[in-house]
């Protein structure tokens, strides 16, 4: 073992060569130098930092997870502040998405005194992005992936750019070292131009165009002008880790390039890295869509476009601001058939770091759609472009080819769909629907029409979750009431926390659930929807069975009023393709609110303000079934909800509930499930004719119970799945 002064003199060097190799881009030497740093001294935070970013910027996700997490252990982001950040991204990287969210989380409340910071804003967005990921994970496209051959591919990086006269065009580098800029990086090579000629649908092996082929200069990208004439691509010169880049033309005829120039300061402005040409037609002119990091942009590059008169005259650069973000927004491809541009961004909510993003065009780009899995993954996806119906990316997933690192470099990927479409069974659109489920949608306290005792209302639940967001200040305020300093901050920043993952979240999960519900509404389904109610326990069981009641019948009421009653004719029965919509409501659970939510109506920071009396507040949706005949309940109670009060721990209580049959058709068989052996019941008649009564006795034995309980028992007649919920409710002492 060396002497302490020996070892930190040698622990300096390794450091201080590890640093100048991790400047220059070269990760895979610099990791050798802070490896041997880690062998001298593994109980440093800074060199377990540096560790930590070295294969971040390699893109050992694994790696940098597990040295980002020792790092925080150990400072806490109070030394290095991006290391709670970083895990999170990393844990994002690798799939992990309830940890990461827990990350983002811990990082958000880390930066909250800086809330126009990146670190701030990159935090809260990847809490919403953690958010729609563990969402959207639900919607895998039904797409065969496919790795290109190794004719094209290396165990280095290839990066896909269109297929034209019968070629695959495409960047290489083959070498092992890659750039934070998804370029592979290493002194002694260069990125170059590669086709790959397609035969039959197979690709041959891949050959450099020496047409353009630059000496100690990088070349990448490409894009064909409208008439095939021209051929716009990026020149790059090594910077560092990053490249500094400008576009080119080259005119083509004959599978020749020639001609080359660059463009003017128009759209290469000096200073600028500009770079990933792609000609459109936008609106019947030829424009030209590139990536930029202008001083006017949002953060890092960015999209801009400008027509192209003549060939080479170019209008005022404009950004393509629904694109544009704090982050990189790279790759763009435009498909002119359907109008639709394809972009790669690391900030829109995605899957991992890169995601591939689809903007609609109609006389101005529409907001960024994430195509979905199995395209994007948790890793970098770029690249995107089309060809027939075949879909090609660019991704470092997992089984890339490689020599090292397992996601260090990337592969070109085909995604194509199937070729026989079947179409999906009644099973399976159903299953479609049910995964989306639960949808959990928030209320304020008593809301809508408080203090009253209607089981109905004609508030739209949209309007009163806007309503609700805007008292975000107020909950903040109120629960922050009587704390300072760091303690506010963090009952503020939870408050915000519920609001993002619960209340926005539910409204997200509610608009896909109720696309999709439109679609087999409009293909003719008969469909019924079970939702339940919740609520705090500051109100009487009977107030919030109401309560809850009247927050379902708000839903309804949005539902009746999307797009212009396009959901009415379904509500009403009236439908001209027969299909139909029907709530089974579950108006109040068995008694499940959080015993230790205050149900004291004096301490309103806890009891209404608080995050653990919010979450309580809830309606949900939580099945989805085909209507039959047999599912519709012609047994009714006229009060289903009987509340005893307060009584002791040692006398049964009974109660008479009136039941009638309201079909057209005896109801035989009639029979009682009994959830809990605290209860019994009384039933005088198993069979009732049409429009007959009968009372039934329900009994509750309420020894070992304390405090509020709710009660169940559920009638059922022969041949029906439908059950009348007859309910006790009580404050046991």
């Amino acid at each position: 073992m060396l002497p302490f002064a020996q070892a930190q003199t040698e622990l300096g060097k390794l450091l201080r060569y590890g640093d100048e190799l991790y400047a220059k881009g070269d990760y895979v030497y610099a990791l050798e130098y802070y490896r041997q740093a880690m062998e001298t001294d593994s109980n440093s935070v800074t060199v377990l930092w540096k560790f930590a970013e070295v294969n971040r910027a390699y893109k050992d996700y694994r790696k940098a997870e597990y040295y980002y997490a020792k790092v925080y252990s150990r400072e806490e982001a109070g030394i290095y502040p991006e290391s709670i950040l970083y895990l999170g991204l990393m844990q994002k990287q690798n799939g992990k998405y309830d940890a990461a969210l827990e990350s983002f989380k811990k990082a958000k409340a880390k930066y909250y005194r800086n809330k126009r910071d990146y670190l701030y804003l990159k935090a809260r967005q990847e809490i919403e992005s953690c958010l729609w990921a563990k969402s959207a994970l639900k919607d895998t496209a039904d797409l065969t992936v496919t790795q290109l051959p190794e004719t094209v591919n290396t165990p280095n990086s290839e990066f896909g750019h269109l297929i034209a006269n019968g070629q695959l065009i495409f960047s290489s580098l083959r070498a092992d070292s890659v750039s934070t800029r998804e370029e592979v990086f290493d002194k002694s090579y260069r990125t170059h131009i590669y086709a790959s000629a397609m035969d039959q649908g197979e690709f041959e092996s891949s050959q450099a165009i020496k047409d353009l082929f630059f000496e100690k200069l990088s070349t990448g990208n490409g894009s064909f002008s409208l008439d095939g004439s021209r051929f716009y691509f990026s020149l790059c010169q090594d910077e560092q880790e990053n490249y500094r880049c400008k576009i080119m033309v080259a005119s083509f005829n004959n599978n020749t390039w020639f001609g080359i120039d660059s463009l003017g300061e128009i759209i290469n402005e000096p200073g600028s890295n500009t770079t990933m040409p792609c000609i459109a037609d936008l609106g019947g002119n030829e424009t030209l869509i590139f990536s930029s990091d202008r001083a006017d942009g949002e953060g890092g590059m960015d999209l801009y476009y400008s027509t192209i008169k003549n060939g080479n005259q170019y209008g005022k650069v404009k950004a393509i601001r629904n694109a544009n973000s704090p982050d990189n927004d790279v790759t763009p491809w435009y498909d002119q058939s359907t109008n639709t541009l394809y972009f790669a961004s690391s900030w829109h909510f995605g899957f991992g770091g890169y995601d591939i993003f689809a903007m609609d065009y109609d006389k101005g780009f529409r907001e960024p759609v994430n195509v979905g899995m199995p395209v994007n993954s948790s890793a970098n996806d770029l690249y995107f472009f089309k060809n027939a119906d075949t879909s090609y990316f660019t991704s470092n997933r997992i089984g890339v080819l490689y020599s090292k690192n397992p996601t260090c470099c990337s592969d070109i990927f085909e995604a194509q769909p199937p070729k026989i479409v079947i179409p999906p069974t009644p099973k399976e659109t159903l299953a479609d629907l049910n995964k989306r489920l639960p949808v959990t949608l928030y209320f304020h306290n008593d809301i809508p029409d408080p203090r009253s005792r209607d089981t109905s209302t004609r508030v739209n639940y949209m309007d009163s979750y806007r309503d609700y967001r805007e008292m975000l200040a107020k909950y903040q305020q109120e629960y922050s009431n009587g704390l300072s300093g760091p303690d506010a901050e963090e009952a503020k920043e939870d408050i915000e926390s519920f609001f993002i993952e619960f209340v926005d979240q539910g409204v997200k999960d509610l608009a896909t659930f109720r696309d999709l519900l439109l679609e087999e509404l409009e293909k003719g389904a008969r469909i019924r929807i079970t939702i339940k109610g919740f609520a705090s326990p500051l109100a009487k069981t009977d107030y919030n069975v109401n309560l809850t009641k009247r927050r379902i019948s708000s839903l309804v009421n949005y539902l009746r009023a999307y797009e212009n009653g396009v959901f009415a004719p379904y509500l009403d029965g009236s439908a001209e393709n027969g299909g139909k919509l029907v709530f089974s409501q579950i108006p109040f659970g068995e008694y499940t609110a959080d015993k230790l939510t205050s149900d004291n109506p004096n301490d309103q920071q806890n009891s209404v303000y608080s995050r653990a009396a919010a979450i309580e507040r809830k309606i949900e949706i939580q099945s989805v079934s085909y209507l039959e005949e047999d599912t519709v309940s012609y047994l009714e109670c006229d009060q289903q909800i009987n509340d005893l009060g307060s009584i002791p721990t040692d006398k049964v209580i009974e109660r008479s509930f009136k039941v009638t049959n309201t079909g057209k058709k005896p109801l035989t068989g009639i029979r009682a499930r009994i959830p809990c052996s605290c209860n019994s019941v009384s039933i005088p008649k198993t069979t009732l004719e049409p429009g007959e009564s009968m009372t039934v006795i329900v009994r509750f034995d309420p020894k070992g119970y304390q405090g509020q309980v709710v009660k169940s028992i559920y009638l059922q007649s022969y041949g029906s799945e439908a059950e009348l919920r007859l309910i006790l409710s009580a404050e046991v002492k």
